[in-house]
């Protein structure tokens, strides 16, 4: 399958294009990005056999196709796509990510696992979701280091308005670093970057509870 995301932004040259997916390299300023976005995403694809190329030119913005092989996925007769190897489920999550293609990614994956994900590009955004949704959300999967809000104080501020929600957070650095910056406590749930299909299956159901909906 081939999954497309385009944007109408400034574009890149063919030197930006060379380092686009190294880990840490950005053209952004500090604090607007961290350079690993697209790393994480070419770390995803290869994990799952797959591959992400990307057409660009300065003031014309960037298209980029991902790759996933269709051996993942099978059709278990009923139009859902399932891995049999895989275990998904029916419950509500909300995936929060700011780097655009690895949202999509995310969301391709846990909808072809069942369940039923609403997605942000930004923590202002997920509230906002929040505030309109009236049915359950019972978990939350959220990047960890986001512009404004981080992760851990997302997902506080979601909690009032959805006792007793769940939240696994994903971030490409370490549980030692995070740690020591006092962005999220020790014993949370943390799924670290690059993550393949299986991991990202085994870790959400794994913070919902093995049983399914």
């Amino acid at each position: 399958m081939i999954l497309e995301v385009e944007d109408d932004g400034v574009g890149m040259d063919g030197e930006t294009q060379e380092h686009l997916f190294e880990p840490f390299f950005t053209t952004k300023g500090p604090g607007k990005g961290t350079g690993l976005g697209l790393a994480t995403i070419y770390g995803i694809l290869h994990q799952n056999s797959g591959a992400v190329s990307v057409e660009s030119e300065p003031g014309r913005g960037s298209l980029f196709r991902v790759y996933l092989p269709e051996s993942l996925w099978e059709d278990d007769g009923s139009g859902k796509v399932v891995n049999p190897a895989v275990e998904g489920g029916r419950e509500t999550v909300l995936l929060v990510e700011d780097e655009p293609a690895l949202l999509e990614l995310s969301w391709v994956i846990l909808r072809r696992l069942g369940y039923r994900v609403l997605k942000a590009d930004r923590p202002e955004k997920a509230l906002a979701i929040v505030r309109s949704w009236t049915g359950a959300i019972d978990l939350l999967v959220t990047d960890v280091i986001m512009p404004g809000q981080n992760g851990r104080e997302l997902f506080q501020s979601l909690l009032p308005l959805k006792p007793g929600l769940k939240c696994l957070f994903v971030s490409g650095y370490s549980e030692e670093v995070l740690h020591g910056k006092d962005v999220l406590e020790p014993g949370v749930h943390l799924l670290a970057k690059p993550f393949s299909k299986a991991d990202l299956a085994r870790a959400v159901r794994s913070v919902l509870g093995g049983g399914k909906d």
